[in-house]
């Protein structure tokens, strides 16, 4: 699980990028740190709902925060945008694992992408603006 932030260390974070520090982009921020692997629009509402705010505001939330970089959003290959925390706590562009069977998502941090070695690559891969992924059964699956 990734190191949770404190709520001065998220408020901070959020301000150095120009956005106000508004208790809802706290909590969303403050989740996906927490996680240590991406989470779905669906998977933050449902954590957050207990705390009052609908979904359009926490799908805003998800988006302006993706936008200035202190989330990263990715479609793993089921037209569902999943985002995870970046920056201080977690590192953008690493490969993941999905479930074939249940479609669950984990991190795999471990593997370090070597992205723009090569010469000629792609300037995709060279901006790493790409999204690697591994599939096959998970173990509760298996």
């Amino acid at each position: 699980m990734a190191q949770r932030s404190t709520l001065d260390d998220l408020r901070t974070a959020i301000r150095a990028v120009k956005l106000r520090a508004t208790p809802s982009r706290v909590a969303v921020l403050a989740l996906l740190r927490g996680e240590g692997h991406p989470l779905s629009h669906a998977d933050v509402a449902e954590r957050l709902a207990s705390q009052g705010w609908d979904r359009a505001t926490i799908y805003r939330n998800l988006t302006d925060l993706a936008e200035v970089g202190l989330l990263d959003r990715a479609d793993l290959g089921d037209h569902v945008w999943r985002f995870e925390a970046i920056g201080a706590h977690a590192s953008a562009r690493h490969p993941h694992f999905v479930c074939t069977e249940c479609g669950s998502v984990e991190c795999l941090p471990g593997l370090q992408l070597d992205l723009g070695a090569t010469r000629r690559a792609p300037r995709a891969l060279k901006q790493r603006q790409v999204d690697v992924k591994v599939t096959g059964v998970c173990d509760a699956c298996a």
